[in-house]
């Protein structure tokens, strides 16, 4: 299991961002700590859960800057 210890600031996206490399699995990283659902900025050290979440994007699902086509 992987943790994340946060630091004064934090907040839910920017942890997503910094740790699973997209805001867009904040959802799986507030469900996957329930007792700090309701916390919008973090204090330091609050040790998170960070939950196994597929990484894996297809080029389909990427943005069209970052599918490498050049057209």
């Amino acid at each position: 299991m992987r943790t994340y210890t946060t630091v004064q600031g934090d907040m839910w996206d920017l942890i997503a961002y910094k740790v699973l490399g997209s805001e867009s699995y904040m959802a799986e990283l507030i469900d996957a700590n329930p007792a700090h659902r309701e916390t919008v900025i973090f204090p330091a050290d609050v040790q998170l859960v960070i939950p196994d979440v597929n990484t894996t994007q297809t080029p389909s699902a990427l943005p069209p800057w970052k599918r490498g086509n050049a057209g």
